[in-house]
């Protein structure tokens, strides 16, 4: 499938760091494509793979695994129920190369394939079936062989979801057995034991050795009842505006980590809620839609676009779990496209500034695999005062593009405030955003690395920058954080030299 470029008024909606409705359904598209194609590209590697990385049973089982996933496709939720009460059963067995999932519709199985947490399940599996990669061939087949068995569990999933009887054998990962979008199994031996799951009527029944069967019952949407200890269910949060999907409050999924590249050096590691979490979370959850209108209904359109699932993160240091500390942090991954990553929000208005944030950073990221912005390489030279290291282009271009996102977005939330203190809250936020996109964008400016796309875009940014300027924060504000933005500037160049300037 080949979608078509970036139209003109896409690239003058995303440089304004907005977004209309064709503009965010055209992303989600390309985003919902280019999964599909790593998917077969992993597909493809399994077949192609050395037997001493991946046995000639993996690759079958993989296959094995697709069949399940496109009849989970084919009859879909309706179909499902009533192919399980006519008694029909899929079980696995060898199957031939089968055809992708198609269909407009959303199926249990397009719902699984296109979970942003299989993106990182799909890097960790191309890296591990890499003819180059270097490292000991048992232990790359070990590794690779636990990361393909968690396909099964997605197929498995999808398969209940759709209503398929069925019967599959599969293997836990350190005693714990994950089922995307229904919950997770604690095993009654640990390690990597075999567990087997029959799914007749609407039901699933676990059986293991050692251990009484566990029965679970799929709910609705997201999560899976089940009367055993063992038995986690998954959560999710209600739909961020009527009518709006669960949103997942994933702290169960085994690929949901974050550690990766430098710009997630300070971020703390996912974690599994206790009650207390998960009631701040549904707190948080339940008033961010209304903090977000007052920066225009584009924000909350945009959220409910792009957002699929949110992962839990640790309260970082300097946060604290009753949610009085400042420190939190929250970021995207480029592979996981939908997802957001969060520590626990201290409250709506803070977590609808960084739903903002994060999904501008977002937006990019899918306009920068659409179309080519630049050809700058990775050398970290640029000032950005929202670091203190030096950043590359694309880093500068990120982060001035995620920060004028936030400057607009306070500087509404300010003019639509209707007391003093709200107010004074949000111009100092704006005052302080906008001054650092305003230390940013002279390098975007000036560098001849820019593509044409890249320079109408970046040309959109200035102007959404100097449109806000007809209506300035107060004076005191801005002198405010210009002064921040000059001591920022003197700090960097002391530590970093002159060598790397601060105004390219």
């Amino acid at each position: 499938m080949i979608l078509p470029e970036v139209s003109d008024q896409a690239l003058a909606e995303l440089g304004r760091t907005e977004g209309g409705p064709d503009t965010l359904a055209h992303l989600v598209r390309d985003q919902d494509t280019r999964r599909l194609l790593v998917l077969r590209t992993v597909l493809d590697a399994v077949d192609g793979a050395d037997e001493s990385v991946c046995a000639a049973a993996a690759r079958a089982r993989v296959r094995e695994d697709w069949a399940l996933l496109v009849e989970s496709d084919r009859v879909g939720p309706a179909g499902g129920r009533a192919a399980a009460a006519s008694g029909a059963e899929h079980t696995q067995g060898p199957a031939t190369r089968p055809h992708d999932p198609v269909g407009p519709r959303r199926s249990p199985a397009r719902d699984r394939l296109l979970y942003p947490l299989l993106g990182p399940w799909a890097k960790r599996c191309l890296s591990g079936l890499n003819a180059e990669r270097r490292g000991p061939a048992q232990e790359r087949a070990r590794e690779l062989a636990r990361d393909l068995a968690h396909f099964s569990t997605v197929a498995a999933a999808a398969a209940a979801r759709a209503g398929l009887s069925f019967t599959v054998r599969l293997t836990a990962r350190n005693g714990v057995i994950a089922l995307p979008s229904l919950g997770t199994l604690h095993t009654a031996e640990g390690g990597d034991a075999v567990v087997y799951v029959l799914c007749r009527q609407g039901r699933l029944t676990i059986r293991q050795s050692g251990a009484l069967d566990v029965v679970v019952y799929p709910e609705t949407g997201v999560g899976a009842w089940s009367g055993s200890l063992a038995w986690t269910p998954a959560y999710a949060l209600p739909g961020l505006v009527g009518g709006a999907a669960p949103m997942p409050l994933d702290d169960l999924d085994p690929y949901r980590t974050v550690r990766e590249g430098s710009r997630h050096e300070t971020m703390s590691g996912p974690v599994t809620l206790d009650e207390a979490e998960r009631k701040r979370w549904v707190q948080a959850w339940a008033g961010t839609a209304e903090a977000l209108r007052p920066a225009g209904e584009g924000r909350l359109a945009e959220a409910v676009a792009l957002l699929r699932c949110l992962v839990p993160l640790a309260v970082p240091p300097g946060g604290s779990a009753d949610g009085r500390g400042t420190g939190s942090c929250s970021a995207t991954r480029r592979e996981a496209f939908g997802a957001l990553l969060s520590s626990t929000p201290p409250t709506p208005t803070l977590f609808a500034a960084t739903l903002v944030h994060e999904l501008n950073h977002a937006k990019l990221a899918a306009l920068s695999d659409m179309a080519t912005l630049h050809r700058a390489g990775p050398r970290e030279r640029y000032f950005a005062p929202w670091r203190p290291d030096p950043r590359p282009f694309d880093g500068l271009l990120q982060g001035a593009y995620s920060h004028l996102a936030l400057a607009d977005f306070h500087q509404r939330v300010a003019l639509a405030a209707t007391n003093a203190a709200d107010g004074e809250a949000a111009w100092t936020l704006h005052a302080r955003y906008h001054a650092q996109v305003g230390a940013a964008l002279p390098a975007l400016v000036a560098t001849s690395e820019l593509t044409s796309v890249g320079r109408r875009f970046v040309d959109g940014m200035v102007a959404t920058y100097e449109r806000m300027t007809d209506q300035p924060a107060p004076h005191r504000l801005v002198a405010r954080a210009e002064a921040y933005i000059r001591a920022a500037r003197d700090l960097w160049v002391q530590r970093h030299g002159p060598g790397l300037s601060s105004t390219e």
